[in-house]
């Protein structure tokens, strides 16, 4: 704990104090706890995790505290203590920084009775019952409870407790509140009555999503507001998905939020591992100047919520220092204070000690990437959050497409494509950003006019960003394919033929075709263009005898030129994405990493070769670099549970060096050692011994 106490001393309870928040402890009270949890057993954790920061549940739907509000529930176990308090009292003794977790999305009935307006009302007209638990209510996020009832409450914590922040967790609400104060608002404003259901071409409902990102974006100034005027260091901290800053008004995201919490607890399903960097990407993807924590829970993160439950060592580590290897801060939450199940405490612990190793380099440095993915907020705002999954495959496709041929890159978003943010990056990537404005389209063509590459597919800018459909690509000169039918699918049994020799198409040695996909737009490719796959016309899947092709391929299925500016650009008219990340064909895998690589144009700056697979993020600053290995090999790394970790086999760090320089020390962080490495046509070649879970490849460079 020595460590974590130096390390806060110079910014406890300053403006700064979040920049060495870095390991955090979370402990969600339960009801009972006042009467049953050991504080001793949570102070030798904070201390053996070397946590530097805590956030402890204050109040909301219960209090932990004496509160002295009308209507603020106190628990009923609580008595004469204070464990909130009393809690923050022992953080503070240990050079903590504090953080008091609120929840507003629920109140009981002499609230609900005394404040009917407070509770969210269902299409139907009747107030809503709490869905897991009957005897209380859904709170309306959107009105008078939020923006009048809770502000005191945060006043009052603000007031009475040694904190640097409020942090909110379901403040963002549960759907389309039917209200009529709701109803009167949104008509007010728009002119539309609330939608029945989530349907992106309802006009009505893509309205109600813009009222809704003004209302909490109002209510994100308002509580923080509240929080600096009593406490001038001191922020309201959301509670956020990775994908949730585009519900808001970035403006008031960069004035009130100097750091951001991102609620992606672990994986679920059949969820891959590189999840847990993905979030950290997508906040930079927007605000890369922001430090980014990620919060992982101690149990697994299924739908059936066995919140008090632990899951596997490899689960909890794996969530965490994937974070850790992108540059997220290491956050852990435990629900209720008795703890019958401690298999998770040194795991977190090895975690968190794996974090403080690497967090010297990882602080010095910023992500920087060769290539990145669109985060296509313009096109995920038009589905309901709950639907943005299916939306998402063509994303998450490209992006575990490049982690497997261990290409690194960064995502960026829509919402930012100045000059500044475009041109860090040699290529850029549209998986499906189907909705793009007439700006952001232009902004794309100009970042190609100064040079760049682009690799598109589907229905990338193929509609405006309000939905409507472009009579043709807003991107077609830039492609080099002009839109003439589709999409047409589900369509099966479908292929793609090799055409010519072309980079694009290499690697496929043995192979007249490949596997084509279930969504397809046909084409007219320019004069400059070349077209390394042909589609193949459709042929039957059954009867079996009727299973082979009546036609010669025909039409451009992957379309690859120069752009003369100096960059190339490659376009796929199908959903290789999706459909890549539903079915992980090799041949998709390698379609999409030729088209990126040839898109760059050179040896990638950095390269990592040797068995297994990787999850790969490049660091630099003006004298060094540092390229972050995340260990992804377990039993079930292709979607599954995890097990166990198997120990990435040597690997060879390939770094171009910069003009001018030369390599003066190469560093194993980790290890803790020095790296030996060989000089060659001007690349420094570093071998890394086995990978347990992470290494940091630290090289410093001299003029």
């Amino acid at each position: 704990m020595l460590e974590a106490r130096r390390q806060n001393v110079d910014t406890l309870r300053t403006p700064e104090w979040y920049k060495t928040a870095t390991r955090w402890s979370q402990l969600t009270f339960v009801e009972d706890d006042p009467e049953r949890y050991d504080p001793a057993f949570w102070i030798d954790v904070f201390k053996r995790t070397k946590s530097n920061a805590v956030c402890l549940s204050a109040g909301g739907y219960i209090a932990f505290y004496p509160s002295d509000i009308p209507y603020h529930y106190v628990s009923k176990y609580l008595g004469d203590k204070d464990i909130f308090g009393a809690l923050v009292d022992a953080a503070r003794r240990l050079d903590m920084h504090v953080m008091a977790r609120v929840d507003p999305h629920a109140i009981h009935d002499d609230a609900a009775q005394a404040h009917p307006e407070w509770v969210m009302i269902n299409a139907d007209g009747t107030p809503r019952r709490h869905w897991a638990y009957p005897d209380i209510w859904i709170t309306n996020a959107y009105g008078s409870y939020n923006t009048e009832f809770m502000p005191e409450v945060v006043k009052e914590i603000v007031r009475k407790y040694d904190i640097d922040a409020i942090f909110a967790n379901r403040w963002q609400g549960h759907g389309v509140d039917y209200s009529e104060d709701s109803a009167r608002r949104f008509k007010d404003m728009f002119g539309h009555d609330l939608p029945k259901q989530a349907n992106a071409d309802d006009p009505a409902w893509q309205a109600w999503l813009q009222w809704r990102r003004r209302v909490l974006t109002d209510m994100i100034a308002q509580w923080d507001d509240t929080v600096k005027a009593i406490r001038p260091h001191a922020s309201f901290i959301p509670n956020m998905a990775g994908s949730s800053l585009m519900e808001f008004d970035l403006s008031v995201i960069r004035k009130h939020c100097p750091f951001l919490v991102v609620d992606h607890q672990g994986r679920k399903g059949l969820e891959l591992g590189w999840s847990a960097g993905r979030n950290g990407k997508r906040i930079r993807a927007t605000f890369p100047d922001r430090p980014v924590v990620l919060i992982t829970s101690i149990g697994p993160e299924e739908e059936y919520r066995w919140k008090d439950a632990v899951t596997t060592p490899e689960e909890m580590q794996l969530w965490m220092n994937d974070g850790t290897a992108h540059g997220l801060y290491a956050w852990y939450t435990k629900f209720n204070g008795v703890v019958p199940d401690k298999r998770w405490v040194d795991p977190v612990i090895d975690s968190f000690h794996l974090q403080a190793a690497v967090e010297p380099v990882l602080e010095a440095t910023v992500p920087t990437a060769e290539i990145a993915v669109i985060d296509p907020s313009t096109t995920l705002r038009h589905w309901a959050p709950e639907e943005r999954g299916s939306a998402e495959k063509h994303d998450l496709g490209f992006y575990h497409a490049l982690v497997e041929a261990r290409i690194p890159f960064e995502l960026v978003s829509d919402q930012v494509l100045t000059p500044e943010n475009l041109d860090r990056f040699k290529v850029l990537v549209l998986a499906n950003a189907t909705c793009l404005s007439d700006a952001q389209v232009d902004a794309i063509r100009a970042y190609v006019e100064r040079g760049g590459s682009v690799v598109g597919s589907y229905e990338s800018s193929l509609k405006d960003e309000n939905g409507k459909k472009r009579s043709d690509f807003g991107l077609s000169d830039v492609f080099g394919a002009s839109f003439v039918s589709g999409p047409r699918g589900i369509v099966k049994n479908t292929y793609v033929s090799l055409s010519g020799d072309h980079p694009v198409n290499a690697g496929f040695d043995g192979a007249e075709r490949i596997m084509g996909g279930t969504r397809l737009i046909h084409i007219d490719a320019a004069n400059d263009a070349r077209t390394p796959f042909l589609y193949i016309p459709d042929f039957p899947d059954l009867p079996m005898e009727e299973v082979y092709p009546r036609e010669e391929p025909q039409g451009a299925a992957v379309i690859a030129r120069e752009t003369g500016k100096g960059g190339r650009s490659v376009y796929i008219p199908w959903n290789i994405g999706e459909i890549f990340w539903e079915v992980l064909a090799a041949d998709h895998g390698r379609l999409i990493a030729n088209s990126v690589l040839w898109a760059l144009g050179k040896a990638p700056r950095v390269t990592v070769t040797g068995p297994g697979i990787i999850d790969l993020a490049i660091r630099d600053n003006a004298g060094s670099t540092a390229v972050s290995m995340f260990n992804l090999n377990n039993p079930m790394m292709m979607k599954g549970p995890i097990r166990d970790n198997y120990p990435l086999p040597a690997q060879t760090v390939s770094i171009e060096i910069p003009q001018g320089k030369s390599l003066e020390k190469a560093w194993l962080t980790v290890a803790d050692r020095a790296a030996s490495f060989t000089i060659k046509d001007g690349r420094a070649e570093c071998t890394v011994p086995a990978i347990d879970r992470l290494e940091v490849l630290h090289v410093s460079w001299k003029a």
